[in-house]
């Protein structure tokens, strides 16, 4: 029963979400014409604007995985870069629309995480991925990290009127609702409230440079011979599930 009410509430909440930033669109466009000027791209535009596409990445990387054919990972892809939370809101709604009476029943979220269809790789390739993973993770940390400092000295502080006009109000809202997304996901990985709520604080304080230690910190956790998919899920859902140990029962087999 609460696995129900969680996916029909978690349906309702990116609907909505996803409804506010269209409408946040239209109205920006309306009122204040095209982002396309380069009068626009003040110093903290362009931190938000880095900040805002690193989550585009990683939530692009969790739509690629899901996908079973390039073509629509590829698709959807483009369409994450375009329309930004527009398109999370509709693909994760899309997801929760798709799941079964059953998988609702059980965990909706996991059953989103999860891709139907399981990448045979060999061990050397998953070695690789999850390397590039942890590179990718912490240089994108590192990068908006920098980038803030550096918007910091040469720009001030982003709270003065003259830093929020009306399409980096509206890119802020684009980006605090990929960190609702995230932050759902930090909250089904965590296994106390504590520790979900810090992490969350901590993303919505400092963006993409906690997103992504957040992440660096669960591929550390991992073995080199585990995927990097499994970061996705909670302990518990990879016991469950089979996960738990897989390299090792591999490594005996062969």
């Amino acid at each position: 029963m609460v696995a129900a009410s969680l996916a029909i509430a978690l349906k309702t909440l990116f609907a909505v979400l996803g409804c506010l930033v269209t409408a946040t669109v239209v109205y920006t466009v309306a009122t204040d014409g095209l982002p396309f000027r380069k009068e626009l791209l003040t110093p903290w535009m362009a931190a938000t604007l880095i900040d805002f596409y690193i989550h585009v990445f990683i939530i692009g990387s969790w739509v690629v995985y899901k996908e079973s054919y390039w073509i629509t990972a590829i698709l959807w892809a483009v369409l994450l870069v375009c329309l930004g939370s527009i398109t999370t809101c509709g693909y994760i709604v899309l997801q929760l629309l798709k799941l079964s009476t059953q998988e609702s029943l059980q965990d909706p979220i996991y059953s989103v995480l999860l891709r139907h269809q399981k990448k045979t790789e060999t061990e050397q390739q998953r070695k690789c991925s999850l390397l590039t993973a942890r590179i990718l993770s912490l240089a994108l940390g590192c990068l908006m990290l920098g980038t803030l400092i550096y918007t910091i000295v040469t720009d001030g502080s982003p709270f003065h009127r003259d830093v929020f006009t009306p399409w980096l109000s509206a890119t802020i809202i684009d980006f605090y609702v990929s960190v609702v997304a995230l932050s759902v996901w930090i909250a089904y990985k965590e296994s106390s409230w504590p520790s979900a709520a810090l992490w969350i604080i901590l993303l919505i304080c400092l963006g993409s440079t906690f997103t992504c230690a957040y992440i660096a910190l669960q591929l550390f956790s991992l073995s080199s011979q585990d995927p990097v998919y499994l970061i996705l899920f909670r302990s518990r859902n990879r016991t469950e599930n089979g996960y738990e140990g897989m390299s090792q029962t591999e490594s005996i087999v062969d």
